[in-house]
């Protein structure tokens, strides 16, 4: 897996490059079409073989999602949550080969866990054969709208972004089409793991509060938020790792701290519409600093806020999980003046809402 696009369908491939163009590194993108050419008769026999052994969406167990903004928590509750051993999440390879989670998958699932990195590309988070993924990489390789498409071509990087995380300028069959391939990884999750509860962590989805209620009408919701002064020195080197380790085109034009501060503002003006009048034990709020100072405290909140089974029995794992991560060390930024006064030009508005301070004031 050279790339994670390896992991993609023609399709997919076909119109992202349609629209940003060829890869500037002709041996990366002969590679990535190799293996979605290889891998289609596979992908497309899994298809048909799995689909009737799949349960209905409407027969899933209602699932829950983990949303918040990267870089604000939504991790480290996504790790300890899943610690629990109750809940279907998204492991490496289904990020790596959604369509062929049962075939190709299963039958090179030890090749792909031997080269996993042994961190995350943009924290020091371990990755483990284990480790529950967000479900957006595989999204990008299921569907050209995804917010991953502008890092792997930033020469269309506004558009993918736009198109991405908030479905700008889609027509309805492309949102249909999203859907639909959504709803089939959510159904191959599920079925992957014993038919267990799905619990999805996933960013983009902060802005696609009202879409998972349509799709998933008993669906719960937890939202984690941060400092914005912290998720914004902290994106900065979210988007400088990714791009960096995954651009196939140069992507020196791209404004960073726009992209930060523009995204930012429009997916939590989304999320506080979408969630309006909303509470447990459908949606539940939580502060970052609630899990960091009381982790405990705001998993026992969680459980009991959205009235989810089995917090007493999965303590002890919880407990142990939190024993091994207390050494972890952080991401250390630091926070300029500059920096600041950007957040507070920008995003004033939430910093007032929810009384953050500037770090160390």
């Amino acid at each position: 897996m050279a790339h994670p696009l390896c992991g993609a369908n023609l399709e997919t491939l076909w119109r992202v490059v349609g629209r940003a163009g060829p890869p500037a590194k002709p041996l990366a993108g002969a590679m990535i079409a190799g293996a979605a050419l290889g891998r289609w008769p596979f992908s497309l026999a899994e298809r048909l073989a799995i689909e009737n052994r799949l349960a209905r969406p409407e027969d899933l167990a209602p699932p829950v999602f983990i949303l918040g903004h990267w870089r604000s928590g939504t991790t480290h509750l996504y790790n300890i949550m899943c610690k629990s051993g109750d809940w279907a999440f998204t492991p490496p390879v289904a990020t790596g080969l959604p369509w062929d989670l049962f075939g190709l998958g299963s039958a090179f699932r030890p090749l792909l866990e031997k080269a996993l990195p042994e961190h995350r590309y943009i924290d020091n988070i371990p990755v483990r054969p284990d480790s529950p993924q967000e479900d957006e990489i595989a999204i990008a390789n299921m569907t050209d709208l995804s917010f991953y498409h502008a890092i792997y071509f930033p020469k269309a990087f506004s558009a993918f972004m736009a198109r991405g995380l908030f479905f700008d300028g889609c027509g309805e069959r492309d949102i249909q089409r999203w859907k639909s391939r959504f709803v089939y990884l959510m159904r191959k999750l599920s079925k992957y793991q014993d038919d267990r509860t799905l619990l999805i962590k996933n960013p983009v989805y902060t802005a696609r509060l009202a879409m998972l209620r349509e799709i998933f009408p008993t669906a719960k919701f937890i939202h984690i938020r941060r400092n914005p002064y912290e998720v914004f020195v902290s994106m900065r080197n979210f988007y400088k790792k990714l791009l960096g380790e995954f651009a196939l085109q140069p992507y020196e034009r791209v404004d960073i701290d726009e992209v930060i501060l523009s995204v930012y503002e429009r997916m939590m003006d989304t999320l506080e519409r979408d969630a309006a009048g909303l509470g447990p034990p459908t949606y539940l709020d939580l502060a970052y600093e609630d899990l960091d100072q009381n982790p405990l405290g705001a998993l026992e909140r969680i459980y009991d806020g959205l009235h989810l089974p089995g917090f007493a029995a999965a303590r002890p794992k919880f407990e142990a999980y939190l024993a091994s991560v207390k050494s972890f060390e952080k991401n250390k930024f630091a926070y300029s003046d500059e920096a600041a006064e950007k957040v507070e030009n920008r995003l004033g508005r939430f910093l007032e809402r929810y009384g953050h301070r500037r770090p160390g004031r």
